[in-house]
C-alpha cells in the first residue's frame, strides 16, 4: 500500500487562499492533506472538492469502517473532533466531511473554536478532515481563520462577476474535451446567471446529445437548453436596443404566455443588469466597439450590440429606465401596483422604457 502523502498549497494573492481547482487537481494526483476548511460564497467548488473526496479517496470495501459524513447542526466540535481522531480500520486512512458546517452549533463559540484550532495545529495523519462551511466565511483577522490557513487548506470560494461567465464556461466546456464559441457562452451566462453547478449540468445534458466531440454554438444552445430561438432575453435586448417596439413586444407576449421559463424576476433583472451597464459605458464615454468591450469584459461581436443602445438610449433617459426598472421589481413582488400580473408588468414596463 502506498504511503501517505500531504501537500502544502501556495496561497493565492487575490483570493487569500489557495486556487479551488489547483486544490481539485493536487487531491486526483494523490497529494491530500489532513484538514480542508472549504467556505464561501460560491458552493460549487465546496461541492466539487468535497464530492470527489467522498467518492474516490477509499475503496467500496474501505468506505463501509473508515468513512464518515456529519452534518453541522447535528455535530458539536466534539463529536467531530472524536470522529476525526479515530484510526482508520483495515485501511490506510479514514474520511469525515463535514456538510453544513456553518451550522456547527459551537464554531462560532471560543470552546469549539479552541478545540478546532488545538486539532488543526495537531491534526491525525491517517484522517481527512473536510469542512464545507457555504455561503459564509470565517473572520479572516480571528485567530481560528489564521490558523487554518496556515496549518491546513483553507479555501475561500467566491461568485464569479457576470463578465467572467463566458470565459469560465468555455474553460469548463474545454476541461470535457469540447469546445464552445463565445456567442454561445454569452448565451448560456446570460440565460442561466453565475449558478456554476446549473451551467455545469446544463453543459453535461447539452453534450449527452453527441458521441462526438462538438463545438456548441448558439443554434446547439437554444435546441437543448430551452431557449426559443425568436423569444428570449437576448433578442429583447436586441429590440431595446434598436427601439424595435413591434419585435420587444411580441417577445414579451411570449414571455406572458411561458412564464416558466422566463420568470418576470429574472427578465427585470437582466434588463436592469442591462441598462446599469449602458449607464456605465455612457460615464466612460465608451462610444466605440473596442472602448466597450474593454469596459464590461465582453468579447467584440457582442460589446458592438451595446452601440445603437448608446445612440437610441442618452444618459438621461438610462437613468430614467432604471428607475423604471425599479419601480417594476417592487411590482412584481406585490409591494407596489396593487395586482397586476406578470405580463402586465413588463409589457407596461417595456413601454416606459422605449418612449
Amino acid at each position: 500500500m502506498a504511503s501517505i502523502r500531504f501537500v502544502v498549497m501556495a496561497k493565492s494573492k487575490r483570493s487569500g487562499g489557495p486556487n479551488p481547482e489547483s486544490v481539485l487537481q493536487e487531491i486526483k494526483s494523490g497529494r491530500l492533506a489532513p484538514v480542508y476548511f472549504l467556505q464561501g460564497d460560491e458552493p460549487y467548488y465546496i461541492d466539487q472538492i468535497a464530492e470527489y473526496i467522498e467518492k474516490n479517496i477509499l475503496t467500496e470495501a474501505e468506505k463501509g469502517f473508515n468513512q464518515m459524513v456529519l452534518y453541522g447542526k447535528d455535530a458539536p466540535m466534539a463529536t467531530v473532533l472524536n470522529q476525526a481522531r479515530r484510526f482508520p480500520m483495515m485501511s490506510e486512512r479514514q474520511v469525515v466531511i463535514v456538510k453544513e458546517a456553518q451550522d456547527i452549533p459551537d464554531l462560532g463559540r471560543e470552546e469549539g473554536k479552541k478545540l478546532l484550532e488545538n486539532y488543526v495545529k495537531n491534526p491525525l495523519p491517517s484522517t481527512i478532515l473536510v469542512f464545507c462551511h457555504k455561503y459564509k466565511s470565517l473572520d479572516g483577522r480571528s485567530g481560528l481563520a489564521k490558523i487554518i490557513d496556515k496549518h491546513a487548506i483553507l479555501i475561500n470560494t467566491k461568485k464569479l462577476y457576470d463578465n467572467q461567465l463566458p470565459d469560465w464556461i468555455e474553460q469548463y466546456v474545454k476541461s470535457t474535451g469540447n469546445a464552445i464559441d463565445p456567442k454561445a457562452a454569452f448565451m448560456l451566462a446570460e440565460y442561466i446567471g453565475n449558478d456554476l453547478a446549473r451551467l455545469a449540468n446544463e453543459v453535461q445534458k447539452l453534450l449527452l446529445n453527441f458521441k462526438e466531440k462538438v463545438t456548441i454554438d448558439s443554434a446547439l444552445v437554444q435546441k437543448y437548453v430551452g431557449i426559443s430561438k425568436e423569444y428570449n432575453t437576448f433578442e429583447l435586448q436586441k429590440a431595446l436596443a434598436f427601439r424595435d417596439v413591434v419585435k420587444a413586444n411580441q417577445i414579451i407576449q411570449y414571455f406572458e404566455g411561458n412564464p416558466k421559463n422566463n420568470p418576470v424576476i429574472l427578465v427585470i433583472a437582466f434588463l436592469f443588469s442591462y441598462y446599469s451597464k449602458l449607464l456605465i459605458l455612457h460615464h466612460q464615454q465608451a462610444y466605440q466597439e473596442a472602448a466597450v468591450a474593454k469596459i464590461l469584459g465582453l468579447h467584440p461581436f457582442i460589446a458592438k450590440e451595446y452601440l445603437p443602445a448608446l445612440r437610441n438610449y442618452p444618459p438621461h433617459k438610462v437613468i430614467e429606465n432604471i428607475g423604471w426598472i425599479q419601480q417594476a421589481d417592487l411590482q412584481s413582488k406585490g409591494i407596489v401596483g396593487g395586482s397586476m400580473s406578470e405580463g402586465q408588468i413588463l409589457k407596461e414596463l417595456v413601454f416606459r422604457l422605449m418612449h
